[in-house]
């Protein structure tokens, strides 16, 4: 009589990437145990699930902490790799797996799980970039350990944070028209994480005999040209002109990228070096062992939209930034799927977001500053250059939107929903925070950002942030073209807000 498998403890290296900090939740959400192999421990700590796992410091080169980290553990994922480390990452890599595979087999591990590099049929490795072939020696060297693995195997991943899908993002937004390198041409067969995580969270119970490669990827086999212009229908930008042309070298186009987009050269290079072979999925040999779901794998498109759903659809605390740059940090939910950005990814992910950030120590009490800032808009203005917000509410009327007519439904109070001139209440703390989302007709998102704080010794501080995120090109250039105001009208507000608080309380005794 056959026995029941146990639930799998996992462990999963690379756990603050970008895949494996989305796959941590999913274990977890499975009934799995998760351990987490990290050589900084401490950047685990923004992400919701880290009381809910076994954090341990170490590195896979060292065999010491592989060792430790892989005590009563059953399945072990792989998700390192020396992208961006410049010369000798072949070799790191190569030690690492070599060591991992090595000590799992020791470890009496019953299954790795790794997910490498989509490799194109028919070219031999030593023909592959560096990337790609280092990628793929990994494979080989873990499906060589002794321990049956699995090397789930895949092209460009769509979801906000995939360093693919980042160059995509700044390139089609930024750049209407671009000339590009020929391989815009080149074949590829995109998947969507949300796809990715599934698969690998269904190997943890492959049987035992299985022990080989997968190419995963999703229903639509498009060039990277396609998935440009599907980009810019998905994201209501205009359609984009590209010309390829056949002058621009490997190296040359990842200049170009590291000119255009703010994703790392050290980045960028291997990942454009990759580019100029097809990779396209051979097979789809995994399904029989992690079904499809019924619905089918995600396309192209409804992959676009979730990478670009949680920027456009929520308010601005979800987005991962940090708290001293005066936005609240999403770390205390999780994220709504896995395509969202979290808080460990990258600066140059998530796509732009410019601030303008004020600062000024208020010689009044926070409750009546409290009154100033709740009492903003409508009769009381907005206490810098009258104007200059007359100017911008005239402008907005005259391009079809509210402008500065609606005033306030009470001059002293507000409430989440309320409308403030052309802005609208998002968030509200009493006395400590007010948060206002535009509602004027702009080529992006905007927010107006009213904080209160106290300084170490005690005294009141105000905060004041201007937050946009642009749409597109003409996004970029609205930002850049006001941003010599944004002394005069944020600097001013912020100098009166103050200077209006420290009155009252003189007038108040």
């Amino acid at each position: 009589m056959a026995t029941e498998r146990r639930t799998p403890r996992c462990l999963v290296t690379g756990a603050t990437g970008y895949i494996g900090s989305r796959l941590v939740p999913e274990l977890l959400a499975t009934g799995y145990s998760v351990r987490c192999l990290a050589r900084s421990t401490g950047k685990l700590r923004d992400h919701p699930w880290a009381g809910q796992v076994e954090a341990v410091r170490g590195d896979v080169t060292d065999a010491d902490s592989v060792s430790a980290a892989m005590e009563d553990i059953d399945v072990a994922y792989y998700l390192v790799h020396s992208l961006g480390s410049g010369s000798g990452f072949e070799e790191t890599d190569r030690r690492a797996a070599r060591l991992f595979g090595e000590r799992a087999r020791a470890a009496g591990i019953r299954r790795i799980v790794y997910l490498g590099g989509l490799t194109p049929a028919g070219v031999p490795e030593r023909e592959l970039s560096p990337h790609l072939r280092s990628r793929a020696e990994v494979g080989h060297i873990l499906l060589a350990s002794g321990v049956p693995t699995a090397a789930l195997r895949a092209a460009v991943i769509i979801g906000s944070g995939s360093a693919s899908f980042e160059m995509l993002r700044y390139l089609t937004d930024r750049l209407p028209a671009m000339v590009t390198p020929s391989w815009v041409s080149t074949r590829t067969q995109p998947i969507a994480v949300r796809d990715v995580l599934r698969l690998l969270v269904g190997c943890a119970r492959l049987p035992d005999d299985v022990n080989r490669t997968f190419d995963i990827g999703g229903p639509d086999i498009v060039t990277y040209q396609d998935m440009m212009r599907r980009y810019a229908a998905v994201g209501g930008l205009p359609q984009r002109l590209i010309v390829p042309v056949p002058v621009l070298s490997p190296r040359l186009s990842s200049l170009w990228v590291g000119l255009v987009t703010p994703v790392p050269g050290a980045v960028a290079r291997p990942l454009v070096e990759s580019l100029r072979h097809e990779v396209v999925c051979a097979e789809h040999d995994i399904a029989r062992y992690v079904p499809d779901p019924p619905d089918g794998l995600l396309g192209l498109d409804e992959a676009l939209r979730l990478a670009l759903k949680r920027i456009r659809d929520t308010d601005v605390a979800t987005l991962p930034r940090s708290p001293s740059e005066g936005i609240p940090s999403p770390s205390a939910s999780a994220p709504a799927a896995p395509s969202d950005p979290l808080p460990t990814d990258p600066d140059w992910a998530g796509g732009s977001l410019y601030s303008d950030h004020r600062e000024r120590a208020v010689d009044a009490s926070p409750e009546t500053l409290w009154r100033v800032v709740e009492g903003i808009g409508g009769e009381n203005g907005w206490y810098s250059s009258p104007s200059a917000w007359a100017l911008r509410g005239w402008l907005d009327r005259l391009a079809g939107g509210v402008g500065l007519r609606r005033g306030r439904r009470d001059a002293a109070r507000l409430s989440v929903g309320d409308h403030v001139d052309f802005w609208q209440v998002e968030e509200i703390e009493p006395g400590r925070l007010l948060r206002l989302r535009a509602e004027m007709r702009l080529p992006g998102l905007a927010w107006l950002e009213l904080r209160i704080d106290r300084d170490p010794a005690g005294g009141t501080v105000y905060r004041q942030q201007a937050l946009f995120h642009p749409h597109g090109l003409a996004g970029h250039l609205y930002w850049w073209g006001i941003a010599p105001w944004h002394a005069v009208v944020f600097g001013g507000m912020a100098r009166n807000i103050a200077a209006e608080a420290e009155a009252s309380a003189v007038a108040t005794g």
